[in-house]
Formats: structure tokens, C-alpha cells, sequence
């Protein structure tokens, strides 16, 4: 093995001397620093040689190319709530799934329950950006070779959006530009919109069509519209193959356990009644406020349509495989039944088994009296029905995720 560090006993004379600002070199010292050189290069052409040798050397990831009878579907949002449920039922159905999602509301808990259930390569993979950042989306895109975009990511509070409206618009309305036009440069050509019912605002008659009059009251409702109109003014002039979803109040989980709702601690006040009703079961906090009891409703509080986040997914997966070049859909996801508040409190109760204490409070702004949907168009158009119905089943089924994950997904 060759040495090319010099002896301790070297002695003075043989080193470069400095005189009058000259410097005199030392052969020896030259012909090491040379050996030095020479030795990097070939270290570095054994490794060029090894690498090119190596069967993955100059392969391009299964991400960044197309595959004929494989859909590359990218989530927004994946590690959120609906999200993470979406992309375990693509995975499912042997789709390939990219999720970009900033962590700002999504747990990174729920993507590693995603990896280990589908650990192949070629499968699944997470990507840390913000959708804002457009650089950063462009990268994402120029790198991965997308056939769909489910475009999930958002703040979703209609309480928040009345104290922070600016964040609504922009990470709504302004990052769904930025993914439209990232699409829109790179030809994905298929887009399934996650929008709300929160567009209608307080429609004067019921259920909801498709044709109602979209009339937000709230930030959340007129930056998610504004979204909305964006994608439809674009696919005036594209080829682009477009399904919008207008969902309702998602309650439920996984089934079989895998995946559940944990909101930040921070959130709670924000966050979704079911969320609610179960921080007060488990004693997180001392009970359940319902903010208002005065609507004009049979019993004076809020008539919802509540739809469970496995129904919502199937509508999804359906609006993706309908999709159609050149084409838009629109549909109102639900189940066709409003029930009130304090109807959705009794089956919380029944569901945990806890006798909620519940605080009545006054009306939270943004919020309207009574919304349920007709899904008659999406049953007709894409085959698509609710079959979790029964609300209490629905919240048994998530009460069981919460109690066997007390801390959520545990620490991010």
C-alpha cells in the first residue's frame, strides 16, 4: 500500500525554503502531490467502471417513465385525512402513487403506514414540497412522468377561513393555478378536483343539484370556487380530461384500521365535528361545543350530509376511470340525507359509548343553516352510490381507529 505522507525524521534541508518572497520546490514533494493526482483519477475510473457495470446505472426511475397498463396518479395532499385514504385505495388497485404534501396538515404517519403495506419499488413514493413554490412543482412534474392529477391539498376550515382569509385564497385558489399550469406545460391531461359543497353557501331550496347557484358565504367556499372556475375557463381551450367533486362533511375511516382522521392538537378548535366528539369522549377536552342552536331547522341546529371518507374515495377512483379527453364533470357527493347536529352528537354517544358533555354556544360566522345533496347525477353518470349510511357505523368504525391510536400517528 503506497504512503504518501512524509516521515516525522525528514530533515529541515529538504523542504521548500522561502528567500527574498521566492519559494524553492522540493522535486520530491512535486513528484508526491503528482502521485496524489494520479492516484485520484484511477479511483475514480475504477468506481466510473464499477458503476456502469452496476444493472440500475443509467436506468430512469419507474416514477419519471410511463408504463403501458400502469396509471401514475399524483395526490395532492396524501398524507392529509381523505388523501391518505385515496392513495391506499389506488395502491390497492395497482395504481402507482406519488404524494406531495407539505406536512402542514397531514400527518407523515399515515405515508409510512402506505410504505410498509406497499413497500415495491415502483409502487409508492412521498415527495416533502409546497404547492406554492412553483419552481418546486415544475421540478416535481419535469421529473415524474404523471397520468393524472387528484388534487386534494388545502386547508379546509370554514371557521379558519373567516379569521385568515388571505391563507385560503392563496393555498386554495393560487396553488391550484400552479399545479394547472404545471400540467398544462408538462401534458398530464387528467384532473380530479376535490372541491365542496361550501361553493353552494345557503342555498333557498334542498337537496342540492349540480345546478344550484354557487353562492359562498365564506373564505373557504369562495377560494375553493374561484379554484373551480379557473379549471373550467382552462378546459375551454384544452384537451384536458376534467371531473370536479363537490363533496360534503367526511366522517369515517378505514375499515380494517389502517388509516384514520388525527387533526393537530393545535386545530382541534377548527377541526371536524366527528374530531370533536371524540377528544371529548377520550377526555381530551372537557366536552363537546356546538356553536349554535337558533337555525331555522327542526331542532335549531345545523342539517349536514355526512359521508364516509370510504364512499368519498370509491367516488374518486370512479371520477378517475370516467374521465374523458376534452370532457367535464361535475358532481355533488353525498348520500342524499341531511342529519342535524345534535342528531350527529346522540350517534356519537352511542357510537364511543361516553355520555359527551355538550356545551351550546352561538353561531360560528360562515357557517348556514342546512345542506344535503342530490346525488341523483353522479349515481346515473358514474355508477356511483353511498353505502356507509348507517352514521353511527360509520363513527364506531373511526372510534375504534381512535382509541387504538391514542397520540394519533404519533410524533411527525
Amino acid at each position: 500500500m503506497l504512503n504518501f505522507a512524509r516521515g516525522r525524521s525528514q530533515t529541515r534541508s529538504t523542504r521548500s525554503m522561502p528567500f527574498a518572497g521566492m519559494e524553492y520546490h522540493d522535486p520530491k514533494r512535486k513528484s508526491n502531490f503528482v502521485g496524489k493526482i494520479l492516484m485520484a483519477a484511477a479511483l475514480t475510473a475504477v468506481c466510473i467502471i464499477m458503476l456502469k457495470q452496476s444493472p440500475t446505472f443509467g436506468t430512469p426511475s419507474q416514477f419519471s417513465r410511463h408504463e403501458e397498463g400502469v396509471t401514475h396518479v399524483l395526490v395532492t395532499g396524501g398524507a392529509g385525512y381523505i388523501g391518505s385514504h385515496a392513495a391506499l385505495r389506488l395502491l390497492k388497485e395497482s395504481y402507482r402513487v406519488t404524494i406531495v404534501d407539505n406536512l402542514s396538515r397531514g400527518n407523515i404517519g399515515a405515508v409510512k403506514v402506505l410504505q410498509e403495506l406497499f413497500p415495491e419499488p415502483g409502487r409508492l413514493q412521498f415527495i416533502y414540497a409546497d404547492l406554492g413554490d412553483a419552481k418546486a412543482v415544475n421540478k416535481i412534474f419535469s421529473e415524474n412522468a404523471f397520468d393524472a392529477v387528484i388534487h386534494f391539498a388545502a386547508v379546509a376550515y370554514v371557521g379558519e377561513s373567516t379569521l385568515d382569509p388571505l391563507k385560503y385564497y392563496h393555498n386554495i385558489t393560487s396553488n391550484t393555478l400552479v399545479v394547472l399550469e404545471a400540467m398544462a406545460a408538462h401534458g398530464v391531461n387528467t384532473l380530479i378536483y376535490s372541491s365542496t359543497c361550501a361553493t353552494y353557501g345557503e342555498p333557498e331550496k334542498m337537496p342540492i343539484t349540480e345546478e344550484t347557484p354557487q353562492v359562498p358565504i365564506n373564505p373557504y367556499g369562495k377560494a375553493k370556487k374561484m379554484a373551480e372556475d379557473i379549471i373550467l375557463d382552462f378546459s375551454k381551450n384544452s384537451d384536458m380530461a376534467v371531473m370536479i367533486l363537490r363533496y360534503f362533511n367526511v366522517i369515517g375511516s378505514d375499515p380494517e384500521g389502517r388509516l384514520g382522521e388525527a387533526p393537530r392538537p393545535e386545530l382541534r378548535e377548527h377541526g371536524r365535528i366527528s374530531g370533536a366528539c371524540f377528544d371529548a369522549a377520550r377526555g381530551i377536552m372537557p366536552g363537546l361545543k356546538v356553536k349554535g342552536t337558533d337555525y331555522n331547522t327542526h331542532d335549531g341546529t345545523c342539517i349536514r350530509d355526512y359521508i364516509d371518507v370510504t364512499d368519498l374515495v370509491d367516488a374518486h377512483v370512479k371520477a378517475l376511470q370516467k374521465a374523458q379527453p376534452s370532457k367535464v364533470g361535475i358532481y355533488n357527493v353525498g348520500t342524499g340525507k341531511g342529519r342535524s347536529v345534535k342528531e350527529f352528537v346522540e350517534a356519537c354517544k352511542k357510537a364511543t359509548g361516553v355520555d359527551i358533555k355538550v356545551d351550546y354556544l352561538p353561531r360560528r360566522p360562515g357557517d348556514y343553516a342546512e345542506v344535503f345533496s342530490d346525488p341523483t347525477k353522479i349515481r346515473r353518470e358514474l355508477n356511483w352510490t353511498a353505502q356507509h349510511t348507517d352514521l353511527e357505523e360509520s363513527l364506531k368504525t373511526a372510534w375504534r381507529w381512535q382509541k387504538a391510536h391514542r397520540d394519533g400517528y404519533g410524533a411527525s
